[in-house]
């Protein structure tokens, strides 16, 4: 643990909505060091974690970000289970970054992404919690003059019980301050959990329906201008000339700026001013070298990789070449996944002020740190001269984690106006045309199947994009490949195992990077990795004229957790008979993000229309914080992942992307979804994640049983681009 320190408590500033609308709202935005202590009392902070009122009220310190997933709650849940206090007077908040960095990262990781919220931190804030719990024991022991082993605690009390004497947290908090922290530290065993493992109500949801709750693109500061901002739409292409005397006397606006060499914006009072004045600014753009790029040279490109000789090897079991040349039958089959817009509610925002001693930016991100290095970057300050305001996230989806462009947008702009805070958001259509793309790549599965259909030979070979090559290259392996292409495809390991058990196994990847940028996308390469390995097991057990589980099963008896989840939904599903009249069925499972997924689906064919009627979603994840936000989780990844099959695609012309709204990128409608069945069934032992691994299932039980309906194969995604009649 680390030394204890006296810290103020984050005050938060009521402001108000701008009255576009005509009415104002109390939105609470954290305030610069300065600020809040000149507002501030000081609060007694027992640890990094824990803040105690007078009242008993309990300030909770999460680093990881809120973006709907519910980590919010999960990771307050399991520090209170082990505080021992009272759940009803519990409140969070986010620290800094830059305070974090002062006190040697006494948080940890700030990054949320790959489903590590909970799983990757679970383990120290339990013993944040648990050591502040032995601090303000200690503390009322002290005044009692008795041994600190003859005190319990339960819900923020106290108590000794051979006196009879009690008292609160919040009447000992200050002395807590001052005791040794523990040197050992016990943790609960989950099977005794209270708080954690129970589905609580999450802490966010009464703000978020009370209009409370600020995200970014509410964030209001005195004396605050807006921005907004158009890049050149072709990838890699750059500003040629823009007239900003066109719109200079256009009302409100302050200024014109480029932003950088891709990059104009336009500064006014308002964001509306901002952007109508942007959209009549003539500028000319220099596309530069990717005017011939579309998705049939992107495709073209991809089909070369398929046939490469070279490829870097992820999983390498036998000999799958030769077994290949000498099998009695061989089945192939060709798939690829399209690119894939983020999509999130709330477009990219920041806003950020800037004077030539400290820049300070809020901001919606799923990685404070990051956020802190590009306003560091941006502002040419030194790092411990800058902070990050962290608000929860409109969506993050993996977009607001790794590529922050928008970050440094609003530092550079707020450099223009020093003292002024600067909000920049971008429309919609901004986003939609500067991701960071959910990577396209394509796939060829070749198989041996021997006399009686047993699978004894499996070459996969990916070809596409990897994203660590544009946006984290230090993470390659040392031969250079990208390990996160393998997701769920790993040999060995805890994140994400191959599932089958096959003599002859070779999944290598032929590395293909067009200049559209890709990015991490809820699920990241699971996704397709899913769908390509389970449409062709399902393939396979067709040319072997067995039972699609039946099949699996004889694949799977080294793999018995995988096999369970499998097992589950087909139990729950009906599998073993006879479906409905005009009813088919499909399953799918993979490991992933360290959890055990499997879904089984149930659709429905007339005059051409896919229904899908019901879907059965199981999910092993070792240990469950919160199961009613579980649950909730697996039946949103299903609207993300059923979005992403049947209609999500991005196509390339002209070197830039066609899609620029709702109109023409489709996401699935309320009356499209089907019902979910959740089954959470933790089996101890490990810690996965919960948010992205059923997305990867969800595509490929659903086209499973549109085979079953109409016997024909969908091996290209999107599905609204096939005839499935």
């Amino acid at each position: 643990m680390h030394e204890v320190v006296t810290l103020s408590r984050r005050k938060f500033l009521i402001g108000t909505a701008a009255a576009a609308g005509g009415f104002s709202l109390g939105f609470q935005i954290p305030l610069s060091a300065n600020a809040e202590q000149a507002a501030s009392d000081i609060l007694p902070e027992v640890n990094a974690w824990v803040l105690i009122h007078p009242d008993d009220t309990v300030v909770i310190r999460i680093a990881r970000s809120e973006m709907g997933q519910g980590t919010l709650t999960g990771l307050a849940q399991l520090v209170v289970e082990e505080l021992e206090c009272d759940w009803s007077k519990v409140r969070t908040e986010y620290p800094t970054p830059g305070e974090s960095l002062r006190r040697e990262r006494v948080w940890g990781s700030f990054s949320t992404g790959g489903s590590q919220g909970i799983r990757g931190s679970h383990e120290y804030v339990r013993q944040g919690g648990a050591a502040a719990r032995e601090m303000l024991i200690a503390a009322a022991a002290s005044t009692w003059n008795v041994p600190s082993s003859e005190c319990t605690v339960h819900n923020s009390i106290i108590t000794h019980p051979a006196s009879g004497r009690t008292t609160s947290y919040g009447a000992v908090a200050a002395l807590a301050t001052q005791m040794p922290v523990p040197s050992t530290i016990a943790l609960k065993d989950p099977k005794d959990w209270k708080i954690a493992g129970k589905p609580l109500p999450r802490l966010d949801t009464a703000d978020k329906l009370t209009g409370r709750q600020i995200y970014g693109a509410d964030v209001q500061l005195p004396g605050m201008l807006n921005a907004a901002v158009k890049a050149c739409p072709v990838f890699g292409g750059k500003i040629a000339s823009f007239d900003a005397a066109a719109v200079a006397a256009r009302p409100g606006v302050r200024k014109v700026v480029q932003v950088d060499e891709a990059t104009v914006a336009v500064v006014a009072e308002t964001w509306w001013q901002a952007q109508s004045a942007l959209n009549a600014l003539p500028v000319a753009w220099d596309d530069g070298p990717n005017t011939a790029v579309t998705s049939a040279s992107i495709a073209a490109m991809l089909a070369e990789g398929l046939d490469a000789d070279d490829a870097f090897v992820g999983t390498s079991i036998g000999d799958a070449p030769a077994a290949l040349e000498g099998a009695a039958r061989v089945v192939t089959a060709t798939y690829s996944f399209p690119y894939q817009a983020h999509a999130t509610m709330e477009p990219m925002n920041a806003t950020a002020r800037y004077t030539r001693d400290k820049c300070e930016v809020w901001v919606p991100t799923q990685n404070g740190e990051s956020s802190l290095v590009n306003v560091a970057e941006a502002s040419g300050l030194p790092i411990g001269q800058c902070e990050v305001y962290k608000l929860h996230l409109g969506g993050g989806f993996g977009r607001r984690g790794a590529n922050e462009s928008y970050v440094r947008q609003a530092v550079t702009l707020a450099k223009e106006f020093p003292g002024t805070p600067v909000k920049l958001i971008w429309s919609r259509e901004e986003d939609m045309l500067h991701g960071s793309y959910h990577p396209t790549t394509q796939c060829r599965m070749r198989a041996a199947l021997d006399a009686d259909g047993n699978l004894t030979a499996l070459h996969m070979r990916i070809s596409g994009q990897s994203i660590l090559s544009s946006l984290r290259p230090q993470m390659f392996r040392e031969n250079g490949h990208d390990p996160i292409v393998f997701q769920g495809l790993n040999a060995s390991g805890s994140e994400g195992v191959f599932g089958y058990t096959v003599a002859n196994l070779l999944i290598d990847h032929a590395m293909r990077n067009p200049p559209v940028p890709p990015g991490f996308w809820r699920g990241v390469n699971l996704n397709q990795n899913a769908f390509y390995v389970e449409s062709f097991l399902d393939e396979l057990a067709d040319a072997a004229g067995i039972d699609p589980l039946d099949f699996r099963r004889k694949l799977m008896a080294d793999h018995p957790k995988h096999l369970a989840v499998l097992e589950a939904v087909a139990e729950r599903i009906g599998w073993e008979t006879p479906a409905p009249q005009g009813i088919y069925r499909g399953l799918a499972q993979i490991m992933g993000f360290a959890s055990y997924v499997a879904a089984a689906a149930e659709i429905s064919i007339t005059d051409g229309q896919l229904k899908i009627h019901r879907i059965v979603a199981a999910t092993d994840p070792g240990h469950i914080v919160n199961p009613a936000q579980a649950e909730r989780q697996v039946e949103g990844s299903f609207v993300y992942g059923l979005s992403a099959c049947l209609y999500g695609e991005c196509t390339i012309n002209g070197g830039r992307v066609e899609q620029e709204n709702f109109d023409t990128y489709e996401v699935m409608r309320m009356e499209q979804m089907p019902a979910v069945e959740t089954i959470i069934m933790p089996s101890g032992g490990f810690w996965g994640g919960v948010g992205e691994p059923t997305i990867a299932v969800a595509g490929p039980a659903v086209l499973n049983a549109v085979f079953a309906a109409t016997g024909k194969r969908i091996r290209q995604l999107p599905f609204k681009n096939n005839n499935p009649s």
